[in-house]
C-alpha cells in the first residue's frame, strides 16, 4: 500500500504560535521583551510575521517561557519548508 504523507498549502508563521502563548499565559510583547532583554520591536516583528525567530531569540524565549529552543526553531524550519513548496507549486502551476 502507497503511503502519502499530507502537505498543507499554507504556512503558519513562528509569530502566531508566539502570540498564542503570550495569551495563553496572559503575557505581553512588551512584557516579553523586558525579561528576555529583547527589544520590543523585535518581538513584535515576530508576532506580526515580519521577521522569523532567529536562534538567540529561541534561546531567550526558552529562558523566559520554558518553551525549548528547539521547538522555535524547529518552527520556524517547518515554515520555511512550507513556504519553499508553496513557491515550487506556484511555478509548476504558472
Amino acid at each position: 500500500m502507497k503511503r502519502t504523507h499530507y502537505q498543507p498549502n499554507y504556512a503558519i508563521p513562528p509569530g502566531e504560535t508566539l502570540n498564542e502563548t503570550l495569551e495563553a499565559i496572559g503575557m505581553t510583547q512588551t512584557e516579553l521583551a523586558h525579561l528576555a532583554d529583547c527589544p520590543q520591536k523585535i518581538i513584535n516583528k515576530i508576532v506580526t510575521g515580519n521577521t522569523l525567530i532567529t536562534a538567540d531569540t529561541a534561546l531567550q524565549l526558552e529562558r523566559v517561557l520554558c518553551i525549548p529552543a528547539s521547538f522555535w526553531n524547529n518552527l520556524v524550519k517547518n515554515y520555511q519548508k512550507a513556504k519553499d513548496r508553496q513557491k515550487k507549486r506556484t511555478l509548476v502551476f504558472r
